[in-house]
């Protein structure tokens, strides 16, 4: 199997990286971030940056052939897992169905600069 770069529009690293890779059925993404796809500046609040950080979540694992229900664990990095709330919301959103959720972990982190969270996923697809 080769292996097969994932990249979104509007989504990119400073470094030459793509927004995840695939071999096979198994899709790894690198750091996912709460940062406008058109200006690629942060969101201006922790509710924001969850919401654009969850629309690139979906944007990634559709690029990659799959959908959010492929995704079997999200690992999120927070200056402040205090306030996951903003995280579940979002959460809830992606994955409502109780019996249908990916495997999740929350862990403070030493962020920089206006980064407030960022997360990354691995997803099998069909």
């Amino acid at each position: 199997m080769k292996r097969k770069s994932i990249y979104i529009d509007g989504f990119s690293h400073q470094n030459p990286i793509p927004a995840a890779c695939r071999i096979g059925a198994l899709v790894h993404t690198g750091s996912i971030l709460g940062t406008h796809p058109e200006t690629g500046q942060y969101g201006k609040t922790l509710e924001e940056q969850c919401r654009l950080m969850f629309a690139s979540i979906e944007c990634i694992v559709r690029a990659a052939g799959g959908t959010p229900e492929d995704i079997i664990k999200v690992t999120i990095w927070m200056k402040d897992r205090t306030l996951r709330q903003a995280v579940n919301t979002e959460w809830l959103r992606m994955f409502p169905d109780p019996q249908s959720r990916p495997a999740r972990h929350t862990m403070n982190a030493p962020l920089d600069g206006e980064k407030l969270i960022e997360c990354s996923f691995i997803a099998v697809l069909n």
